[in-house]
């Protein structure tokens, strides 16, 4: 018999045994594998939630009258592809009246050009209103598929290869943040669900922060117009981008030279947007059809300006048409907030002091301007002192959920806006660890939570189920897994070698865990027990209060994360801060 072996096998760590959450399981056996590999198995993992997002009911579905935001949409391809330019803007405006920037009103022609050709029907003037054919459902889906996929899915990818490098993270950690991102639950559920092009604006405003990552300032401005072209939600993260973009011309020395550069692209780039626009009624005014214009019913803002613009003078028709699209793009008269939303005036309104209608819409609009002003200014301030990239994502973030918070008009899908930027933080150094995981996801988890009861309506509780409890599960978070949040034996880094020995602190977990008591009571509550009598939306306005606190406290969240690692106090620079201070754009 032979003697035993002295030799004893090498003992493996525990944490290479047990994976730090579930997302690095599913792709640990793709570790090491090249991107070639990696990168489709992500798309293709995305892309099949979304399909199956697509399959269930819409916003407005069998809804009559209007039938909600797919009508809408649909609407816009009808009335760009069937009439002239300069009626887009003026068109029925009770029915659906087009009220983004004109390059979704370019985007729609392309769209309706598109489905024109396989069935006209689906986009014929007047008659095919309220539409419900189940092929017009599959292209319409398809369409927001494909946009996404060729704007928003590469600008993602490439933004996250220049942070994650920048960062120091390696490839495989960054795909874990890929795929994270990408499965955001709140934006599968508005633009695939409920129906929207959301991620079209939302892709060219990653390219823009992108092109800034990669010092190429001059196509960050090109970018970021574009965005504001397509939806102006995109303002929420216009202060901060100005910000930067002022500060890397006057720090850590002034380039006038520079800032002229991006002002005058800046310019070009508003002017190539409203070029067709602008053309279009030149056109129509002095060569197709000269008393179509005049025709026309003056906007508002028109009147309002210090002079009094004749209809017969050359400068007319641009006017009108610059009057009623800015008329159109920024609806005040619609009130302070629509619907019940998770932010501070409505939080206010339903719960402490009335708002509407014992204040003028005036007021109402100063009030919002004010505290909107004073959320953003810490921000903004802390990018233009230092102008640096690794501080944009936090910054965007921060000034996101101000304008989200605080600001006039604001829908509850807006809240995808703050989303985006916080849950790029997932690619940067530490953004797998416990600390900024946690707060990541408790964000997507409330921001789809509050979403819930327009979801609701549109059908699609399943599919917000789905999504959000398979979100929560792949990152370890509540109610799946509490490990993010307990105390860690071991000084070796999670599985993703982020921040090693990075902790969530007990604060932090105490607020997280009321908020996860309190999202999960609240839908026992909503599913088993009637509303008292007279108050039919407490339940709402309970999900309006809990929202507003949870937002609240990511805005601070990311407002300190900024402050940290911006350096701009002694003893709060972090160590990547220390490791390397950064040359400015």
């Amino acid at each position: 018999m032979a003697p035993p072996s002295s030799h004893k096998p090498r003992r493996r760590r525990k944490h290479d045994d047990q994976p730090h959450f579930p997302l690095v399981s599913f792709l640990r056996p793709a570790k090491g594998e090249s991107q070639w590999i990696v990168l489709p198995l992500i798309l293709m993992a995305a892309g099949l939630f979304r399909w199956a997002t697509a399959m269930w009911d819409y916003s407005g579905f069998q809804s009559p009258p209007m039938h909600g935001d797919f009508e809408a949409q649909r609407h816009w391809m009808e009335i760009t592809t069937h009439l002239p330019i300069t009626q887009w803007y003026f068109h029925d405006l009770e029915w659906w009246g087009l009220d983004y920037p004109p390059l979704t009103a370019y985007h729609s022609w392309l769209l309706g050009k598109v489905g024109a050709i396989i069935n006209p029907s689906w986009f014929a003037l007047y008659t095919s209103r309220g539409l419900d054919d189940p092929d017009l459902k599959v292209f319409m889906r398809a369409t927001a598929f494909i946009s996404e996929y060729l704007i928003y899915v590469p600008a993602v990818v490439i933004f996250l290869r220049r942070y994650s490098l920048q960062q120091g993270v390696n490839s495989w950690e960054s795909s874990i943040a890929l795929l994270a991102i990408l499965m955001q639950p709140a934006t599968m559920l508005i633009d695939h669900g409920h129906f929207q092009y959301n991620t079209v604006m939302l892709g060219l405003v990653v390219g823009s922060v992108s092109s800034m990552l990669a010092r190429r300032a001059l196509w960050g401005s090109v970018f970021f117009v574009g965005a504001l072209g397509f939806k102006q939600m995109a303002l929420f993260y216009a202060p901060a981008i100005f910000a930067y973009l002022l500060g890397v011309c006057l720090f850590p020395r002034p380039d006038i030279l520079r800032l002229i550069k991006i002002g005058l692209v800046t310019i070009l780039s508003f002017t190539a947007l409203f070029a067709p626009l602008l053309l279009g009624a030149t056109y129509h005014s002095y060569v197709s059809a000269p008393t179509s214009i005049t025709s026309l019913p003056a906007p508002p803002l028109l009147s309002s300006l210090p002079f009094n613009p004749k209809p017969d003078a050359w400068y007319y028709p641009l006017l009108l048409q610059l009057a009623q699209s800015v008329h159109r793009i920024f609806p005040f008269a619609r009130g302070l907030f629509e619907d019940k939303v998770a932010n501070l005036w409505c939080a206010l309104h339903h719960s402490i002091h009335k708002l509407s209608p014992r204040y003028s819409s005036a007021v109402l609009q100063r009030m919002a301007l004010l505290a909107t002003s004073t959320l953003i200014t810490p921000p903004c301030m802390t990018l233009f002192l230092r102008p640096s990239r690794r501080l944009l994502p936090w910054a965007l973030a921060a000034t996101a959920w101000a304008f989200f918070l605080a600001s006039f008009q604001v829908h509850e899908k807006n809240v995808i806006l703050p989303l985006l930027p916080m849950s790029l933080l997932l690619g940067g150094e530490g953004g797998l660890a416990p600390p900024v995981r946690a707060w990541v996801g408790l964000a997507n988890i409330l921001g789809a939570w509050t979403m819930f009861p327009l979801l609701r309506r549109d059908g699609l509780a399943v599919p917000y189920a789905v999504l959000t409890g398979l979100w929560g599960w792949l990152l370890g978070l509540p109610p799946w897994s509490w490990e993010c949040y307990r105390k860690s034996e071991s000084k070796e880094a999670s599985a993703s070698a982020a921040s090693p020995g990075a902790e969530v602190g007990w604060v932090t977990t105490a607020l997280h865990a009321g908020l996860y008591a309190a999202m999960l009571g609240w839908h026992v509550l909503e599913a088993c027990v009637e509303p008292p009598q007279g108050k039919p939306d407490l339940w709402i306005v309970l999900n309006v209060l809990v929202g507003t606190a949870g937002f609240g406290l990511c805005y601070l969240w990311c407002l300190w994360g900024l402050l940290v690692r911006s350096g701009l106090f002694e003893g709060w620079k972090d160590t990547g801060n220390q490791k390397e201070k950064e040359k400015s754009l």
